[in-house]
């Protein structure tokens, strides 16, 4: 992309310039790391002390929080330098999900893929992917290299799943019997993705062993995510890395649950629910807000738990000086 001038960067990003200097910005990079050119920006105030020392020639910063330190680089002022970054970065960095499909075509030839399958004609599958029997997979979804879909997988439009990803697969479903061996419960349902979902690398959906397992429009999971039998993950929510949802758990629409949390099967969160990482999730979460902890509670709770927790080695220290005293004063009566 061509370079833009302060003030036609300014005017695409509905900012307002610190000053009256007109020059280009060619690109975008993070604060420590800009050179001459670059824009960057600031959204997080514990960030802002980095102005002082950045290379940067713009940085966005927000409207109603003006920073007070001292800095070389022109403030481009907006409502959410997030997202106006973010929008710039677009314009440097056009993405296209499909370039490297440029040179293969739609289907790698490594691909296998059923006769059955029922793949749009604008699909993008890549190298060995397998797509079993009667698969479908919409319009403008992108399957990248070693991903597996078993029988009867439905993956819906504008869906990214990333490589070595596994849809379908058994559900862990064994009956233990009498001499403590184990029967297999054969899992006879499938795995339905909405659409506008990503799916991050290396991730494993198991099927359901009767009806779905459900992954509903705009979710977005991230890489090394396991999904049990029949779970049900409401729209838009989106999960951390090495997350584990049990058998029949059914997440909320909205929800936002972070790295390395755990959830027990056969529970129930509610919608606009936001989980800290390595909570424990053992029962229902019924009201919206924000958890922490194992067994997580709400994060208030939990928090001031912690601090008690960390006090409890000073207590116990003052609990044996106390309990010294007493033993000393009756000692000098008797």
């Amino acid at each position: 992309m061509k370079p833009l001038t302060i003030y036609e960067l300014a005017q695409m990003l509905g900012a307002v310039p610190e000053d009256a200097s007109n020059f280009s910005i060619h690109g975008v990079n993070t604060l420590e790391n800009a050179q001459y050119g670059e824009l960057s920006f600031v959204s997080n105030p514990k960030y802002a002390c980095l102005l002082a020392s950045t290379k940067a020639s713009a940085v966005l910063v927000r409207r109603d929080n003006v920073p007070q330190e001292a800095h070389q680089t022109t403030l481009l002022y907006v409502d959410d330098p997030q997202a106006a970054f973010l929008r710039a970065v677009q314009y440097f960095y056009p993405q296209n999900i499909f370039s490297q499909f440029a040179s293969q075509g739609l289907r790698h030839p490594s691909a296998v893929i059923a006769e059955s399958a029922q793949i749009d004609a604008s699909a993008r599958i890549g190298a060995n992917v397998v797509v079993g029997e009667h698969c479908t997979i919409g319009a403008n979804t992108c399957l990248y290299a070693n991903v597996v879909c078993y029988d009867r997988t439905e993956i819906g439009a504008h869906c990214i799943i990333h490589a070595g990803t596994v849809l379908g697969s058994d559900g862990f479903g064994f009956v233990e019997k009498s001499d403590g061996s184990f029967e297999k419960i054969p899992h006879v349902g499938n795995v339905v993705i909405g659409d506008h979902v990503e799916i991050g690398a290396n991730c494993t959906i198991d099927r359901a062993a009767l009806g779905s397992t459900r992954i509903e429009s705009g979710v977005k999971l991230d890489n090394l995510i396991h999904v049990a039998h029949n779970v049900v993950i409401g729209e838009n929510t989106a999960i951390a890395a090495q997350t584990g949802v049990s058998g029949s758990t059914r997440l909320g629409k909205r929800n936002r649950v972070a790295g390395q949390v755990g959830f027990v099967g056969h529970i129930t969160t509610a919608d606009d629910i936001t989980i800290f990482a390595q909570s424990g999730v053992s029962k229902p979460l019924r009201r919206k807000g924000t958890y922490f902890g194992t067994p997580a509670k709400p994060h208030y709770k939990a928090a001031r738990e912690e601090v008690a927790t960390r006090q409890l080695v000073e207590a116990l220290q003052e609990i044996r000086a106390l309990r010294a005293e007493i033993n000393l004063l009756q000692q000098q009566k008797s």
